[in-house]
């Protein structure tokens, strides 16, 4: 039978396409992505959404991760695209689904499966809120980098726009080493993640293109400016849940830098401390 596993973003695709290799090791693995097209069949096809199209009633089983996500979410082309390509059932996953969508599948024909718990059974980062004002924000973030550093954890610094991404990358490089900066127009940002993931950066300062699908040992995550309007409790949640994925290494610090705190932050906290409440009787 047919399986895929559809994902809005080539950069999880190729992530997610080689953590299922190692896992799957007996069946035939493919990644499909835009500059990726020449193999079309195997028996797990991991793909980004727009490859969809390829694929006319031919799942039987169909997984489509992060539906919240852009480029996906209210895309109705891409949602026709989805339909089309089932043959056989059908999975949606959201670490933060919309009122609408649990609304849509609260009915005797679908089924609703709530997860609050990882693998690994330890439970999930709680952020802090760190306030500064001005000039201490940028101060306090050197300090950061430089103990995970001199601890040899890697860390994202998450900013709310490219404008401040680069600007606060050219500011903390006088004063610690080792790090670069990514966003949607950097042209060679997939070879920057990968050289962080094999450790020649020890810090990335990113806007929100890795909030989703990153997974990294001993990652540490910093949010400067968490109180901007562009952070919403489901962004936040999205980019706290990027510390304390590996089972070896499932603690990590995530820290709301912020001049001000806000009921977003405040919400993704909240929805946090709840979801570890049910470990214990998950473990069970």
């Amino acid at each position: 039978m047919q399986v895929g596993f559809a994902i809005p973003r080539k950069d999880v695709v190729i992530e997610l396409a080689n953590r299922l290799k190692n896992t799957f090791k007996n069946n035939k693995v493919i990644g499909l992505y835009g500059g990726n097209t020449n193999e079309l069949n195997g028996d797990i096809i991991v793909l980004t959404t727009h490859q969809l199209y390829r694929y006319e009633k031919y799942f039987d089983l169909l997984i489509m991760d992060e539906i919240d996500a852009f480029p996906y979410k209210d895309n109705p082309v891409l949602i026709e695209m989805f339909k089309r390509s089932i043959k056989g059932n059908y999975v949606f996953m959201s670490a933060t689904p919309s009122k609408t969508i649990i609304k849509e599948f609260s009915n005797e024909k679908s089924s609703i499966v709530k997860l609050f718990t990882r693998y690994h059974l330890n439970p999930i980062p709680i952020p802090k809120i760190k306030k500064e004002w001005g000039f201490d924000m940028k101060l306090y973030l050197i300090k950061q980098l430089k103990l995970y550093k001199k601890e040899q954890k890697p860390c994202l610094v998450f900013a709310p726009t490219i404008y401040e991404t680069e600007a606060i990358f050219k500011f903390i490089n006088y004063f610690v080493k080792g790090g670069e900066c990514v966003h949607s127009k950097k042209k060679n940002r997939g070879q920057i993640i990968e050289e962080f993931r094999k450790k020649k950066y020890s810090f990335l300062v990113t806007t929100a293109i890795l909030e989703r699908g990153v997974t990294l040992k001993n990652l540490q995550v910093i949010i400067y400016h968490s109180d901007d309007e562009i952070y919403n409790s489901s962004s936040l949640i999205q980019i706290s849940g990027r510390v304390g994925r590996i089972k070896d290494a499932p603690k990590g610090d995530v820290i709301f830098l912020c001049s001000k705190e806000t009921n977003d932050m405040k919400e993704a906290i909240n929805t946090l401390e709840e979801a570890n409440k049910h470990l214990k009787n998950e473990a069970i």
